[in-house]
């Protein structure tokens, strides 16, 4: 069975949440928890934060499910609306400075059976 999540306007740019991601795509959830938890970048947070609230949703769903049973078999981030601001620059301009934001879909599904 699948169990979708999303997360949406979180204030980290697409790029940088893709290359954690790109790490996690096609893992068992123990393992992508645990790459998770070793990875020093902000993205990691986020991501775990997605992954444990799959795992909480196809356990409230199916009693039976356990961790080592799921695995991440889609991940997609896209780009969420960005922030505009003003910086001062030189000779009186001024330079516009996007915050980018994103949105990130986790799709769990049961390992099949051989």
């Amino acid at each position: 069975m699948e169990y979708r999540v999303t997360l949406r306007y979180t204030r980290n740019t697409p790029r940088k949440l893709r290359l954690v991601a790109d790490m996690i795509r096609s893992k068992p959830i123990p393992q992508a928890q645990r790459i998770l938890k070793f990875t020093p970048k902000k993205a990691s947070y986020f991501l775990n934060k997605l992954v444990n609230s799959a795992l909480s949703n196809a356990t409230a769903q199916d009693a039976n499910i356990t961790p080592e049973n799921l695995y991440i078999s889609k991940i997609t981030v896209g780009d969420g609306p960005s922030f505009k601001r003003l910086r001062p620059a030189s000779m009186g301009k001024a330079v516009q400075i996007k915050r980018r934001t994103s949105h990130i879909t986790l799709v769990v599904e049961t390992v099949p059976l051989p």
